[in-house]
């Protein structure tokens, strides 16, 4: 049994003195910053950009319905004091409906505009993890971790793979209308 003990003791000394810088060093490891990428892309500028135009016209016809909203109260407040009874009651009767609307389309346009919000995210999503995976395999990377809580510059990617995606920014799919 102490021969087991004694023979089992210096295994572990063994192997405990093997080097393991050897191990690691042959393991090429990169870092990139996916925030960075998601915001600094110009897929990401030009996904914004087309979200915005989609949806222009909707929110600016829900800004001048609000505006007449807010003049209408305006008026009933102004006016609500001489208007004949029923004809105040009606007044506020359209101004509520209307605020109501407003509401729903509000909600409506919120809705709508986080779906394709999503829908572009993920696209982008897609396209930067394939540039990653592209540069990562052409610099010979093992390994590629995202958001490390410390990197040195020299396995930093981040550059590398936004100023892959700068060339590319024409390649990416176009968002939808």
């Amino acid at each position: 049994m102490r021969i087991k003990t004694v023979t089992l003791a210096l295994l572990t000394i063994a192997a405990a003195s093997l080097p393991f810088g050897a191990a690691q060093a042959q393991a090429k490891i990169g870092v990139v910053n996916i925030a960075r990428l998601l915001q600094e892309a110009p897929q990401a500028q030009a996904a914004s950009q087309a979200l915005e135009n989609e949806f222009a016209n909707r929110r600016r016809e829900l800004e001048t319905q609000q505006k007449d909203l807010k003049a209408r109260e305006d008026k009933l407040a102004k006016d609500g004091a001489v208007m004949a009874e029923a004809e105040r009651r009606n007044a506020e009767k359209t101004l509520r409906d209307g605020q109501r609307e407003l509401a729903r389309k509000q909600n409506e346009f919120l809705e709508d505009l986080n779906v394709r919000r999503n829908e572009a995210l993920g696209q982008l999503q897609r396209t930067v993890l394939q540039e990653v995976q592209t540069y990562a395999k052409g610099a010979g990377l093992d390994i590629v971790v995202a958001d490390a809580l410390y990197a040195s510059q020299s396995v930093d990617i981040t550059n590398q793979v936004l100023a892959a995606l700068q060339s590319r920014k024409g390649t990416a799919a176009p968002a939808k209308p």
